[in-house]
């Protein structure tokens, strides 16, 4: 019988390692994993790669991971805002190395390693200097960049709901990066708000198929 779910937050983190690459769903905020997140920093891993759409938000989920030390290198489209305060310490101070990647090209990258794509040419970053040093292409008289593919050891994301076989339901905004993340990931977390019976959640309502997952965690608080 499959049954994917997971007792605690600790059983479902206990495979991730030192030096581990870790893809944290969310935007900002909305859809973020902070279950899984309080749960990583009580693991008390180091030297981590995390992948994820900004840098944290005051002191908060991914934030207070960065703040606990765990983090070596950020690779994200929005270090900055107004309440980053944490990232900027720890960037200004030299404590954490910072990918930064267009939000368009983020996706693009996770959606390739997800779909077993090589590298990708976009327009995006052309003549900047993100594209420095990285091959480019002018194609039917628009000029490219090459991106290479973002895979990651785990990935870390939220849902609503989700059952035994690891099929998951989003929730309105908190979708957001979860479906490509969990893709683009050898292992996939899952936290939900709730788990239910196999056949409960209708099929043309599934966003995320089991096939991609492989703990799902039911929390509460979640929503």
């Amino acid at each position: 019988m499959i049954d994917k779910s997971s007792a605690s937050l600790t059983e479902a983190l206990s495979k991730i390692k030192d030096g581990s690459r870790i893809m944290i769903g969310g935007f900002g905020t909305a859809g973020q994993p902070a279950e899984l997140i309080d749960g990583l920093i009580e693991l008390g891993v180091k030297d981590l790669v995390i992948i994820n759409n900004n840098a944290g938000n005051g002191d908060y989920g991914l934030a207070k991971l960065l703040k606990s030390g765990a983090v070596a290198k950020i690779i994200c489209s929005f270090p900055r805002q107004s309440d980053s305060w944490v990232f900027d310490e720890l960037y200004h101070a030299g404590k954490i190395e910072l990918e930064l990647v267009p939000q368009g090209n983020l996706a693009c990258r996770i959606q390739a390693a997800g779909m077993g794509l090589g590298p990708i040419y976009t327009p995006t970053g052309f003549g900047t200097l993100l594209a420095e040093g990285k091959p480019t292409l002018n194609y039917e008289g628009k000029d490219f960049v090459l991106e290479n593919p973002i895979q990651a050891d785990f990935a870390l994301i939220k849902a609503y709901q989700g059952d035994r076989w690891g099929n998951l339901v989003y929730r309105k905004s908190a979708r957001n990066f979860g479906p490509i993340m969990a893709m683009a990931a050898e292992v996939t977390i899952a936290q939900v708000s709730q788990v239910v019976e196999l056949g409960h959640l209708d099929p043309e309502h599934i966003i995320t198929p089991g096939i991609f997952v492989q703990h799902v965690v039911q929390v509460e608080a979640a929503q």
